[in-house]
């Protein structure tokens, strides 16, 4: 497990999207937090309430409005413009949200919730960051042919390990290394001294400085596994699971209250936290820590102690940190956006990919369907 274990890069939602671009004074890149914003709040809005009337696959196209794109939003129908970017107040698509208009009503049956025009007025404040290049349409899309031959979604393969005397090693690891040096023509950094070693070792296992006497114990250390022992004894330190468990933690966005709008406090968050550090401490199989925390409570308890199916549980808590948005009154929509984020959280830890946005359309580059995310 611990060598499974380091930092990983979260891929932000629509990740190719980024870089779409607004007209006029608005032309910016779109930063991760508005593409996640706009495919968490905005683009389910407008696939729910919107594209009935307003899309390329609607029956009868309403006042010439279409809203499933960037540039039909921008351009607006027959009344004009749609919205006004950076101006909610003068956008003629949140005055008919708001039903103030007998002749401009939208949805024209219910008036949305008032925490749903809350955000489109918010989306639209900061400029309508929309990562839509072309028209949509609620029909599922195909995948990327291509997708699935990108490397990420290949079998793990087992390379020929490279031969010769300038990459004779007794790890693997550095005979890779030592043919790309080669290739460049580079060579090897000379081999550090002890106190070095002992004080980049240290601080890559507990976040630490070795104190003066370990420091002494180590150089006074003239057997061939001194390197060995040091490792082993820092790996057996509690702070070694502080150390590395802080990296998980970050990944499973552990905090101690839920945030959003009622920032409650979780009084039991702690106990996720100390499960994990004990996981790294103990060396908890990959497998089992992996299981834990997406179906502790569903795992068999024949023949378990009670402590163990305690910590099962608490490994779940993985599945309950994050941020919730409790005050939601619809409540159905609550519960989906739970399922949504503990979707996202497990895709994007345990796959390295964001399958949250697969909520309401199918990826373009990666083989990932809308029907995948509601079978998940």
């Amino acid at each position: 497990m611990r060598r499974l274990f380091s930092r990983q890069t979260v891929i932000t939602a629509a990740g190719g999207l980024l870089l779409a671009l607004l007209p006029c004074s608005f032309c910016r890149a779109i930063t991760p937090e508005q593409v996640d914003f706009f495919e968490k709040k905005i683009r389910p809005v407008l696939v729910d309430s919107c594209y009935e009337c307003h899309s390329a696959d609607s029956r009868k196209l309403k006042g010439g409005l279409r809203l499933d794109s960037r540039d039909g939003v921008l351009h607006g129908g027959d009344t004009g413009a749609a919205i006004v970017p950076g101006h909610a107040e003068k956008s003629l698509l949140i005055e008919a949200l708001g039903h103030s208009n007998r002749d401009l009503q939208m949805p024209p049956k219910k008036r949305l919730p008032e925490a749903v025009i809350a955000d489109l007025k918010q989306w639209v404040n900061d400029g309508a960051p929309d990562p839509r290049d072309k028209a949509t349409t609620t029909k599922p899309s195909v995948a990327d042919d291509k997708a699935g031959t990108h490397w990420a979604f290949q079998p793990v393969g087992d390379p020929r390990i490279p031969a010769g005397k300038d990459t004779a090693s007794a790890n693997p690891i550095d005979a890779f290394v030592a043919a790309k040096l080669k290739e460049r023509s580079l060579h090897p950094a000379p081999e550090a001294s002890k106190r070095t070693l002992i004080r980049r070792v240290t601080y890559d296992l507990i976040g630490l400085p070795p104190t003066p006497e370990e420091i002494e114990v180590f150089l006074n250390d003239a057997s061939a596994n001194a390197h060995e022992h040091l490792v082993d004894r820092l790996m057996a330190s509690p702070r070694y699971g502080e150390r590395w468990g802080r990296w998980w933690l970050d990944v499973a966005r552990y905090a101690d209250s839920n945030g959003q709008d009622e920032n409650k406090v979780m009084a039991n968050a702690w106990r996720y936290r100390d499960w994990v550090i004990e996981s790294f401490n103990t060396n908890r199989h990959f497998d089992d820590f992996i299981t834990e925390q997406v179906a502790g409570d569903l795992l068999p308890s024949d023949g378990v102690g009670e402590q163990t199916i305690f910590d099962r549980w608490i490994a779940t808590g993985f599945l309950v940190l994050g941020p919730k948005i409790l005050a939601e009154q619809d409540k159905p929509k609550l519960v989906m956006d739970i399922v949504d984020e503990q979707i996202d959280v497990v895709s994007r830890a345990f796959l390295g990919l964001t399958v949250s946005c697969a909520r309401c359309h199918d990826h373009k580059f990666d083989p990932i369907p809308t029907r995948d995310y509601y079978a998940l």
